[in-house]
């Protein structure tokens, strides 16, 4: 292979090392790159730090020496702080760089970071994911990106290092609204997987042997397969939170509302996942909604 064609490793700066997160910068340390990185708490980031990752103190001083800075963080407020102000990344970074926000949040926050960072001659990129921890532990996420077609061919040799299905869905925004798409879909779909077990378990069959029955047929699906089994061995640690699910679905509904839709499948999950927020159940994983129907039902 003629070597101008093989990416040089470049320094990276890594926001946000929680459940995907940690993975993710490993995989990126795996392949050879500086990786600089700074999470809110500290413990979070030790088996990186051993493993050869570099501790910056502030966000701020991650951008100072980052060709690409990467961002996995909870919530849009979130975001919002780490980018923007006089010690955010966009103020920080060095011109020419790439910032890359791989949280889910609002499409509309994605374009105005976007049109902020011209102004410096920084490019931001909206890249949130799906597939879970599992995914993120097996660089096998569904990553999809809203940037220019420039920023998106830098970006996409370390996306390759994250993630198998990667789609430039088309400008900063698009990627956030694409993965409304992604929660909407997901949103009914695990109602139906804990109506499904609930329904197995109620009329005296077995439920992992339904499971085996449908999981790979017309009623096949992700969460089927991968969240299930962990509902039938009472597993409900999270590889997605439901709190994060909870704020995915708000993001959507109200951008749903903003143009005009009525997505009443939608409200329904909301509202029965805040009913289960109320349990106490928010760092739990989404497949917690189950204990709702073993309460009683929806």
């Amino acid at each position: 292979m003629i070597d101008w064609l093989i990416p040089m490793a470049q320094k990276i700066g890594f926001i946000g090392t929680g459940v995907m997160g940690a993975s993710m910068a490993g995989h990126l340390m795996k392949a050879g790159h500086d990786l600089m990185i700074y999470n809110r708490s500290p413990e979070k980031a030790r088996e990186l730090i051993q493993s050869g990752a570099h501790w910056c103190p502030t966000p701020a001083s991650i951008a100072r020496q980052s060709d690409i800075v990467i961002t996995m963080v909870g919530f849009p407020q979130d975001v919002e702080t780490i980018y923007l102000g006089d010690q955010g990344l966009i103020a920080s970074a060095m011109p020419g760089a790439i910032l890359v926000d791989m949280t889910t949040s609002c499409p509309k926050l994605a374009i105005q970071l976007a049109e902020t960072g011209k102004s410096r001659n920084i490019e931001v990129v909206d890249a949130p994911v799906s597939g879970g921890d599992i995914g993120a532990r097996e660089a096998r996420l569904s990553i999809m990106a809203g940037a220019s077609e420039s920023a998106f061919k830098r970006c996409l040799p370390i996306f390759e290092k994250l993630g198998r299905i990667i789609v430039h869905q088309g400008p900063p925004g698009s990627g956030q609204h694409t993965k409304m798409c992604n929660q909407i879909a997901i949103a009914s779909g695990m109602i139906a997987v804990c109506e499904a077990l609930i329904y197995a378990r109620k009329s005296g069959l077995d439920p992992e042997k339904v499971l085996k029955s449908i999981e790979s047929g017309a009623a096949g699906s992700w969460s089927l397969t991968n969240l299930a089994p962990r509902i039938l061995n009472g597993n409900y640690s999270p590889g997605f939170f439901v709190k994060h699910f909870v704020k995915d679905m708000t993001i959507a509904l109200e951008s749903a509302h903003n143009m005009g839709l009525d997505l009443p499948g939608l409200e329904l999950a909301l509202c029965s996942y805040r009913r289960l927020m109320d349990t106490g159940s928010a760092d739990c994983g989404t497949q917690s909604l189950y204990r709702l129907y073993e309460n009683g039902g929806l």
